[in-house]
């Protein structure tokens, strides 16, 4: 899964970027982005500016937002089958700008955190879903989840799954194509050759820490991961 990633650079870097209008005053970096926050998302219906959608896809249909905790992730491998999913992947898409992600490996009765990002330090976008959900009284929350894959290279040591990364070149693909098999094709792990990872404090666990501290190398590993 995918249960944290890092979005901290300053909004003129996810407007050039992206290419999206980011307002100051609505943007905030982000070294800790956890489940039910308010995040930044550029979708299909409005790509030419940052939104902010809640962490935690409900379903248009769904008669409870509590789901919303459980739809973090959905997993490419049977998004097209999953009704909580298959809807929002046809039709409603999104990018989700971010400069790291993390992940927790397990050792023994341990979870250590790791960082994982790409070697340049760039900002990447990681496909995702959304959706637009009304209350009785007609108010809309919107939504969006994370889309995972198989681990690379790099991961496999880490975590079994890993969010999906598109490359650069197919992010305008994942907004607007409607051939359902093209997209799909795109949900492939990322080049592993392209991205580090380094294990960071379990500070992470909490989102209420939120600051550079988060992303600090611990120096007590055994060997970093490298390829």
């Amino acid at each position: 899964m995918c249960g944290r990633f890092q979005l901290s650079v300053k909004g003129k870097q996810i407007s050039e970027r992206f290419n999206v209008e980011v307002f100051d005053e609505m943007y905030s970096p982000s070294y800790n982005c956890a489940p039910s926050q308010k995040l930044p998302v550029i979708t299909n219906n409005d790509p030419e500016k940052l939104n902010y959608f809640k962490w935690g896809l409900v379903p248009f249909w769904s008669s409870d937002p509590k789901i919303g905790f459980k739809l973090i992730n959905a997993r490419a491998e049977n998004i097209l089958e999953k009704p909580s999913f298959k809807t929002a992947f046809s039709q409603r898409r999104c990018l989700i700008p971010a400069n790291g992600f993390f992940e927790w490996k397990k050792q023994g009765k341990q979870k250590i955190p790791y960082r994982i990002f790409l070697k340049t330090e760039e900002i990447f976008a990681i496909a995702g879903i959304w959706e637009a959900w009304k209350d009785t009284e007609g108010t809309v929350l919107n939504s969006f989840s994370i889309i995972t894959t198989s681990p690379n290279k790099l991961m496999q040591d880490i975590h079994s799954r890993m969010p999906v990364i598109l490359n650069q070149h197919d992010e305008q693909a994942w907004l607007f194509e409607k051939d359902e098999t093209y997209l799909k094709n795109l949900l492939q792990p990322f080049d592993a050759s392209k991205m580090d990872a380094y294990q960071v404090s379990s500070k992470l666990n909490s989102p209420a820490n939120n600051s550079s501290e988060i992303i600090e190398r611990v120096e007590n590993v055994q060997g970093r991961l490298e390829f």
